[in-house]
């Protein structure tokens, strides 16, 4: 049922996706469909819990500018796959708002598990001890999604490895430090 929704999201967008088509799609009666999930928002929601319980795990190269390359070159292969089944579903989520709590369910899942990236680097001296591991995961993410998928750029793939290395230079110099532990030179510009 679950591959029913991804493929037509992809296929026809949101605003075609309906508990009819998926239905049909499937191969099951809508009110099977309707009894278990209720609208298009369940559905949405459910595919985005399904990406959670998978096993994956962060990339583990012995650097932090390797983990970093490596995990932006997931979310680069993420954001550029056909059919773009991730930018659907961040798209959709902006429709639905069971979808929307199922993707900040999603974030949060990956970013704490992507946590040991920071915290293995921390261990071997790359960054300060303060580090937030959270901002400098978004700060080497973010710009994928920013020229990936609010742009629509075509950057290419390098795009992984310069975003990492940027992130990796704002960390080594204290950007990403905790609240209450900013370098000596921000907390007095701020």
């Amino acid at each position: 049922m679950l591959d029913a929704v991804r493929t037509h999201l992809v296929e026809y967008g949101y605003e075609a996706l309906g508990i009819d088509a998926v239905a049909e799609r499937s191969g099951v009666h809508r009110t099977t469909v309707y009894r278990r999930w209720r609208d298009v928002g369940g559905l949405l929601a459910d595919v985005l819990a399904e990406a959670t319980d998978d096993d994956w795990r962060p990339p583990d190269t012995g650097s932090l500018e390797g983990d970093l390359h490596a995990l932006n070159s997931e979310v680069y292969a993420a954001l550029t796959a056909e059919p773009p089944v991730t930018t659907a579903l961040i798209a959709a989520s902006f429709r639905s708002a069971p979808a929307a709590d199922a993707l900040r369910s999603f974030w949060a899942d990956r970013y704490d598990r992507c946590a040991v990236i920071v915290h293995r680097a921390v261990r071997r001296g790359e960054v300060p001890p303060e580090t937030d591991s959270r901002r400098l995961l978004v700060a080497a993410t973010a710009p994928l999604y920013h020229e990936l998928v609010l742009l629509r750029s075509a950057p290419g793939a390098r795009i992984a490895a310069e975003a990492a290395r940027s992130a990796l230079l704002a960390a080594r110099a204290g950007a990403f430090a905790e609240r209450g532990h900013l370098p000596v030179a921000a907390a007095g510009s701020a």
